[in-house]
């Protein structure tokens, strides 16, 4: 049997994303099939796409994009601990611009989260948990994030808020308000942010979270006095400048549980239908989405 799926059989442009019929995925032992319903869009799908990624993360020819979905689960291999029929979220590990996906790494779906925000949440999601851990932020500090508004640093926000720190969060003139609404100090980034932190945060900053990649490593460093914590996952620069840059973590059920029991959420972007999976890579690419980008299947 077969399935539809967007696959590329070469890198490039957004144009190589083909809607196309793939062989029917069957699961194995610990696996469940999802009948997708929504999947995640994120940055690396297009770096994949592009070749950008081929040195780091080749990928075999004909491939499926995506790693986050949300659906039912339509076959259970053994020792999966699912039903079919069972509402699932998590990371699939053969692609999600599809049909069907299979996927090891899943939890229930609560009935409060809708198909596009479960398939919004894991990456980011862990992200963020994971980077917040990394600079072990404790309650009372301070801690400034890069791009609060952002898919990431939204999450991180609300994190850090619940945690009992202090968030001064850095954004658009547009999305001050919103990040407000998170539980931060909001302060608009560009030029002479430094001296605008400052002033709302007097005694100083702790951590700092860097979750835009807008060229805040130097100044970043200087505001804390210290490189020690301060971690990046949007600035590559970081390397050259022998800073933290922190990419990759556990694709673990508990990080979704923890996400799911935190009541943490995404601001939702654009959805597309599968067959418009080339448009979601180009808003995507953009930087401008304004919220998180999905594919939905229903």
């Amino acid at each position: 049997m077969n399935m539809r799926a967007i696959t590329i059989t070469q890198y490039g442009e957004p144009d190589v994303l083909r809607l196309d019929e793939a062989p029917l995925p069957e699961p194995g032992p610990g696996q469940v099939r999802v009948a997708v319903k929504a999947a995640g869009v994120n940055p690396i799908d297009w770096k994949i796409r592009s070749g950008a990624m081929a040195e780091v993360r080749p990928v075999d020819f004909p491939h499926i994009l995506g790693l986050e979905l949300a659906g039912v689960v339509d076959a259970v291999g053994e020792g999966a601990g699912f039903a079919v029929g069972d509402e699932v979220f998590g990371w699939s590990e053969t692609g999600t611009y599809a049909e069907y996906a299979l996927a090891s790494t899943v939890i229930r779906k609560p009935a409060g989260l809708s198909w596009a925000e479960a398939a919004a949440l894991p990456i980011a999601g862990e992200t963020a948990l994971r980077v917040l851990g990394e600079l072990e932020v404790k309650p009372g500090e301070t801690v400034v994030i890069h791009g609060a508004s952002g898919q990431v640093g939204r999450i991180a926000t609300q994190a850090a808020v619940a945690l009992g720190a202090t968030v001064v969060g850095l954004a658009g003139a547009s999305s001050l308000d919103e990040v407000k609404e998170l539980g931060a100090v909001p302060v608009q980034y560009g030029d002479g942010w430094v001296s605008r932190v400052r002033s709302v945060a007097p005694d100083g900053v702790d951590a700092v979270f860097d979750a835009a990649g807008f060229g805040v490593l130097g100044d970043s460093v200087e505001l804390l006095g210290s490189p020690d914590r301060l971690i990046t996952i949007a600035d590559p620069a970081a390397y050259a400048q022998g800073l933290k840059f922190s990419a990759g973590g556990a694709e673990t059920q508990a990080v979704l549980e923890d996400l799911v029991a935190r009541g943490l959420k995404l601001k939702l972007g654009s959805s597309y239908a599968l067959a418009d999976a080339a448009s979601a890579h180009r808003e995507s690419a953009t930087g401008h989405a304004g919220g998180k980008i999905t594919l939905v299947l229903e």
